[in-house]
């Protein structure tokens, strides 16, 4: 980050695999926007919010990554529950692998383990 840049890492990191966990998020269970809210929040640093996320969720629904259903609600009108597609469950399998290959090298560079110069670490 150059000196002076507002922009947060951590933001922007969120942004780009936002969608990937909110597609785990819905892969064994439906949940309806706000259960999800809960279960990226309780993730730790996933914090979002509805107004997030219902773009999102939109998109998704679009790109046929995700079914929905409406169901009544005891409590208010009644909710959008999301699930995950066969479509869905295959971009999020090919997510999974690009993210641990990325995810070991850029644990190898902060760790240490990988250094710029000659392929000796030199």
């Amino acid at each position: 980050m150059v000196h002076g840049d507002t922009r947060n890492p951590l933001t922007e990191l969120r942004r780009g695999v936002l969608e990937h966990c909110v597609l785990a998020v819905v892969r064994d269970r439906e949940s309806y926007a706000f259960d999800i809210v809960r279960v990226l929040a309780s993730a730790g640093e996933l914090v979002t919010s509805e107004g997030t996320i219902y773009p999102l969720l939109s998109r998704l629904r679009r790109d046929h990554l995700v079914t929905t259903t409406w169901r009544e609600s005891d409590a208010g009108p009644p909710r959008r529950y999301y699930l995950i597609t066969d479509e869905g469950r295959r971009a999020l399998d090919a997510f999974a692998g690009d993210w641990a290959r990325f995810r070991d090298a850029v644990d190898a560079l902060l760790g240490g383990g990988a250094r710029g110069g000659d392929p000796d670490g030199r």
